[in-house]
């Protein structure tokens, strides 16, 4: 199947990143390569790109996209490891860093990697198929309490206990292997009246599985702040979400970075000694105009924050240990 994802808010941050020529700029969810390609065009023969995806279809596919631009560098990890790889290409700092979260349409669409409800497929969902632990692994092998747990937290999954009670239930008989097995699991554990008025039962549960599987909440959280230090004095980053849990992180992050100021509110002036690293740019998040939901329905939830980083101080690290 061929690699095909259409890029979401694509000139909005493209336009946020303020591309130098002669800049360094990194995608560390590459996929297609629709932003990275846009990026590129903007470089001149001293600039760089650096392209990051743990998907190996996605490495393919950009790889060719990409193959006229001799500024481009492809690597084939996950983004939690963007700032050691730069350093270890000898780079010392960025002058735009681009997220592009959640799954890709390609994904989605590729029955055989087990991301969507609507094929009866593997019970699949690794972004890195490297990974041994599959989302079969996950609906087969947690307790009851882990997931409830896990569609309530990353799912917001209302029948949270109807739908772990049920597939523990099934397990028992025979293990859950497929995406039509746990679908129909989860239709039966949902109220019809609430399946006739809300979108598809299982899209909820499946969202949870896949970011538990993939940790993609806990990888956010744990690079945003190494980025943010990485980028050069000027440098932006740009983070586009799909879902609140996400965009939550994201705006919670780069709040912090532009007030890190943890002192009492009626101190009358700070004595912490923190410092902001630079200013939100997007007071609200850009989300996609009313023409690119009608041609793109999946960009409907999509909202694009972005950071700038002012004043890096000169000789301090370029970004936090891990």
């Amino acid at each position: 199947m061929e690699f095909r994802h259409q890029s979401v808010l694509l000139k909005e941050t493209i336009d946020g990143l303020q591309v130098k020529p002669n800049g360094v700029y990194v995608d560390g969810t590459l996929g297609g390569a629709g932003h990275a390609f846009e990026v590129c065009k903007k470089l001149s023969a001293t600039g760089r790109f650096i392209g990051i995806d743990q998907d190996q279809d996605a490495i393919i596919a950009a790889s060719e996209r990409l193959a006229a631009f001799r500024q481009a560098a492809i690597i084939r990890s996950n983004y939690c490891n963007m700032v050691q790889i730069l350093r270890d290409m000898g780079i010392r700092g960025a002058d735009g860093i681009l997220l592009d979260l959640g799954v890709s349409s390609y994904q989605l669409d590729n029955e055989e990697r087990g991301f969507s409800y609507r094929y009866d497929a593997p019970l699949d969902m690794r972004m890195d198929r490297r990974q041994s632990k599959t989302a079969a692994d996950i609906v087969n092998g947690y307790e009851e309490k882990d997931l409830i747990r896990i569609l309530r937290d990353y799912g917001e999954e209302r029948f949270a206990k109807n739908i772990a009670r049920n597939i523990v239930a099934a397990r028992q008989q025979t293990p859950v292997r497929t995406t039509g097995e746990l679908t129909d699991i989860i239709k039966r554990s949902v109220p019809a009246r609430i399946q006739a008025t809300g979108g598809h039962p299982a899209k909820q549960t499946f969202q949870a599985i896949r970011i538990e599987l993939n940790q993609e909440l806990d990888v956010l959280r744990d690079s945003l702040d190494g980025m943010i230090d990485f980028l050069n004095d000027g440098g932006r980053i740009c983070v586009i979400t799909f879902h609140s849990l996400e965009d939550r992180i994201v705006k919670t992050i780069f709040r912090k970075n532009e007030n890190p100021c943890i002192c009492p509110p009626d101190f009358p002036v700070c004595v912490c000694g923190r410092k902001p690293k630079g200013k939100v740019i997007t007071r609200k998040p850009v989300i996609p105009d009313p023409e690119e939901q009608e041609n793109n329905p999946r960009s409907k939830s999509a909202k694009l924050r972005i950071f700038e980083r002012i004043d890096k101080p000169e000789g301090r690290p370029e970004a936090a240990e891990g």
